[in-house]
């Protein structure tokens, strides 16, 4: 039927087919419709609001958490390794040495600890409500991008107190960052896969972390590990993204190409895999969870 009161309203043909929406089922080994995630920016704004608002309102301190906690941090670390063992920190003041490690780890660890459990933090909602479900851990980032910003920007005023000038490799660190955000969310990814069947990831994500901290040169410099034990330090993608980020943000050594390339390479792979392995878990979700 024809409205004759709209002037602008047309006659639809009876022939004409009708659009569908197939919502098609995600492969065993398929990573995520692009498309599909970019046609749902919206929601990934809404979850990244939220989360940013819900993680400091009703705080007495509030944002200052975020400079708190890597300061803290590095106090504690320069007076331990700095004071007391006496380590070398490559011709750089030990506090702000370890605050800048305490910076790439912080964003690295909050990536990861906050990705892992997105999932079932949103369990109501996702067996509710159809979105692509990949949404969900990549909204969470933004919250730690804004913390890292604010971290980063105390972390500048340090540089003008101890008059450092780290030079060019500074125009660097957006590299660093997107490479460490890459590789935690692929790891971060893939635990959120798991932990919506096995909750023990939320028990011992935390304990591999903290692990994974001492395994890294995060409150001590490469040179201050015994040179049997330095091959398995050299080893950890986690070493060559804080090289990076003290060679761009403090002018220390630049690290070997290899270490640069392989965290590129590495950040890269492990997204790779853990979106495609979240992908292939994604069916069962709403079921579960």
């Amino acid at each position: 039927m024809v409205d004759i009161d709209t002037p602008r309203a047309q006659a639809v043909p009876a022939n004409r087919p009708v659009p569908a929406i197939v919502i098609v089922p995600p492969g065993r080994l398929a990573l995520p419709r692009w498309r599909e995630l970019w046609e749902a920016r919206e929601v990934a704004y809404r979850f990244a609001q939220r989360d940013i608002v819900l993680r400091y309102r009703q705080t007495v301190v509030g944002v200052a958490w975020v400079i708190l906690q890597p300061l803290a941090g590095a106090g504690i670390i320069s007076i331990v390794f700095g004071s007391v063992a006496q380590l070398d920190s490559g011709g750089v003041p030990y506090f702000i040495f370890s605050y800048m490690g305490m910076l790439g780890w912080n964003l690295f660890a909050n990536v990861l600890g906050r990705v892992a459990p997105s999932m079932v933090a949103n369990g109501g909602l996702i067996s509710k409500v159809f979105f692509p479900r990949m949404v969900v851990p990549m909204a969470t980032v933004a919250s730690v991008l804004l913390d890292f910003v604010v971290a980063l920007a105390l972390g500048v005023v340090l540089l003008f107190v101890y008059g450092i000038n780290p030079g060019w490799p500074v125009l660097l660190v957006p590299v660093w960052v997107a490479a460490t955000v890459l590789l935690a969310g692929g790891v971060g990814i893939a635990c959120a896969a798991l932990q919506v069947k096995y909750r023990d990831v939320q028990y011992v994500l935390p304990w591999l972390t903290q692990i994974l901290m001492w395994a890294s040169p995060v409150a001590f410099a490469i040179t201050a590990v015994p040179a049997h034990l330095r091959g398995l330090f050299e080893a950890n993608p986690l070493t060559w993204m804080l090289g990076a980020f003290r060679w761009s943000l403090l002018g220390t050594a630049q690290p070997p190409w290899w270490q640069l390339a392989g965290l590129g390479v590495a950040a890269l792979v492990v997204f790779l895999a853990g979106t495609v392995f979240f992908q292939s878990w994604e069916r069962q979700f709403a079921d579960v969870i």
